[in-house]
């Protein structure tokens, strides 16, 4: 059989098939008009505005999953979140990429950006649509990555993209992604808390410079911080496996949780005719699973971690000052 008519019956299957992608379009965008969940792909601007994604490095032609790919730069309208085309015009170039995909040649590679284990398409938006309804699992494309900590996934609703925004301006106010490149997770379940981390860096800022005799700029303090507050924090929850008792909450928030106890012993610690009560990061775990009737490890109540000491006062003080800098810098940059 010729060539020309090897290609003809090659796109005559992929009008068919388009017809079957815009049939599971509609009933998948009806489903999620139902449970209230967008049904557009994510779009690589927003993403990249919100979560300040500033910097971009080639990785060369990789092989990438296609359930990766959940967002396009500029047609992420054009398709469903599962790459189902939505308008009745994509046929004709549908059809024909369908026929080259069938075809002995197959499709070129697509384009795409990284950001965290997601990707973004830049070129090649009907070729990763096609790829998905003959049921490939990868695609061959060059890819370039916008490093960034925070983790993205398929079908994020308006409401966690809000709160990774939130998580996103709290790094990127403490500097911690280049201050410390490898650093670990550090997000909240509730975005409204992102202030009492910064008024915490505030106050070990304030006890630097007690302990050092010089000041201490941001820089150095939020570094030192998270060497000797957040990260020693996080090694004995994950060493204790704690996190497995606070479903839907993260290790930021039982970060949270511990320095606040803390707090609240260091005031009964003031108070007259009080005896020693806990001042380390083991004795509020051990106090945070006794709360809760959880059984205590033996070897979590020898634990001998540095003591800590964070008193309320200091911390609203720092959260003070703190916001009424931004305030200024607010006005400052409205009047120019």
């Amino acid at each position: 059989m010729p060539d020309d008519q090897i290609q003809e019956m090659n796109y005559l299957a992929g009008v068919s098939a388009f017809h079957n992608a815009r049939m599971r379009a509609f009933w998948n965008e009806v489903s999620s008009l139902v449970r209230g969940k967008p049904a557009e792909l994510l779009s690589f601007e927003e993403i990249r505005a919100r979560l300040r994604l500033r910097e971009e490095s080639y990785m060369g032609l990789q092989e990438v999953p296609l359930d990766q790919i959940v967002g396009s730069v500029g047609r992420y309208r054009d398709f469903t979140r599962g790459f189902l085309p939505r308008t009745a015009k994509m046929q004709d170039r549908w059809s024909r990429i369908y026929a080259q995909a069938t075809g002995l040649t197959g499709l070129p590679p697509i384009e795409l950006y990284k950001v965290g284990d997601t990707y973004f398409v830049r070129d090649g938006n009907h070729r990763v649509s096609v790829a998905r309804q003959l049921g490939s699992k990868t695609i061959q494309a060059h890819v370039t990555e916008l490093p960034t900590t925070i983790a993205l996934h398929a079908g994020m609703s308006p409401d966690e993209l809000d709160e990774l925004a939130a998580y996103a301006d709290f790094l990127d106010f403490a500097r911690l992604p280049s201050l410390r490149p490898h650093h670990q997770s550090m997000q909240l379940s509730e975005p409204s808390r992102y202030g009492d981390l910064l008024g915490h860096i505030h106050v070990h800022c304030s006890v630097l410079e007690q302990q050092l005799g010089r000041s201490v700029n941001f820089d150095e303090g939020a570094a030192d911080w998270y060497d000797h507050l957040y990260r020693p924090a996080l090694t004995l929850i994950r060493k204790y496996d704690v996190m497995k008792h606070m479903h839907g909450r993260t290790e930021g928030d039982l970060y949270l949780w511990m320095i606040d106890h803390l707090r609240e012993v260091q005031e009964a610690l003031d108070a007259p005719d009080t005896d020693a009560m806990p001042r380390r990061f083991s004795d509020a775990l051990v106090d945070f699973l006794a709360s809760r009737h959880i059984p205590v490890p033996k070897d979590l109540l020898s634990e001998k971690d540095d003591t800590v000491r964070l008193a309320r006062a200091d911390i609203e003080t720092a959260l003070a000052a703190m916001r009424t800098r931004e305030a200024v810098q607010q006005n400052d940059a409205l009047a120019e």
